[in-house]
């Protein structure tokens, strides 16, 4: 039970297909005790029973858009459990339109959006929970191969998960001072429903079994079980870095 008693905060969970949920059951396996966000009513809706399933102690409003629910998020989470243990990050979000064709044609407010939405809102739960988050505590966000290289229709997003990437390592510093580790997973492309805004998706799950030396498609267990390595102590010396989780995909050249 590598996180007996821990207190574990999951930010992303839409359906029982999300990356985050893969990391929530993961976590709840190894005793973690768990909350959850959602950033509307409707996805309450879905998620109730999800965080049932998984004995979530809250479950509570947040757009990471909004400095103001961020701040009342963490005063819940102050006054219900005093501390947090772990945090996870699984927020991404670009317009559909500008997930498709060229990413010169990015508009200003799309370009925004993105990056507000995708990347920013890491930097911003992180200084919210800051005085929750205990010493040997861990933050964890996802991203993607997309990130440092062309992949065709992820535009805008690709630009949002380079500056989430950086925004770890700026943050590693910041967080390290009190002994908060802070890291990425670089997922490989799993079917969720955030994954099926991107056009030609389907291509990229099937260049995947051709191309990484693993010849499959990763799971969100497999996930799951990183983020559990990245939660626990087993990873104390380790902060600031991208985990590549893609069958090893990103190690090959043409």
């Amino acid at each position: 039970m590598l996180l007996q008693g821990k207190k574990a905060l999951i930010f992303g969970v839409v359906n029982d297909r999300s990356i985050a949920y893969g990391i929530a059951r993961q976590f709840r396996e190894h005793g973690a005790r768990l909350g959850f966000s959602h950033a509307a009513d409707p996805i309450r809706k879905r998620l109730e029973p999800i965080a049932e399933s998984l004995d979530g102690e809250m479950l509570f409003k947040c757009d990471v858009t909004s400095d103001e629910d961020i701040a009342a998020g963490a005063e819940l989470v102050r006054g219900k459990w005093g501390g947090v243990d772990i945090l996870v990050h699984s927020i991404a979000y670009a317009n559909r339109e500008d997930l498709k064709g060229r990413f010169i044609d990015t508009s200003r407010e799309g370009y925004r959006i993105a990056l507000d939405i995708s990347s920013y809102s890491l930097v911003a739960l992180c200084r919210a929970y800051e005085p929750l988050l205990s010493p040997g505590a861990s933050v964890i966000t996802l991203s993607y191969y997309g990130a440092g290289k062309v992949v065709a229709n992820y535009n805008a997003m690709g630009v949002a998960k380079a500056a989430l990437e950086a925004c770890v390592r700026y943050l590693s510093v910041d967080l390290g001072k009190s002994g908060v580790r802070i890291n990425a997973i670089s997922a490989g492309p799993v079917k969720t429903m955030a994954a099926s805004a991107i056009s030609g998706f389907g291509t990229i799950l099937s260049r995947i079994e051709e191309k990484a030396p693993l010849h499959r498609n990763i799971t969100v267990d497999d996930v799951g079980r990183s983020a559990l390595f990245l939660a626990s102590d087993l990873s104390s010396g380790t902060t600031g870095e991208v985990m590549f989780v893609d069958s090893g995909y990103n190690i090959m050249g043409v």
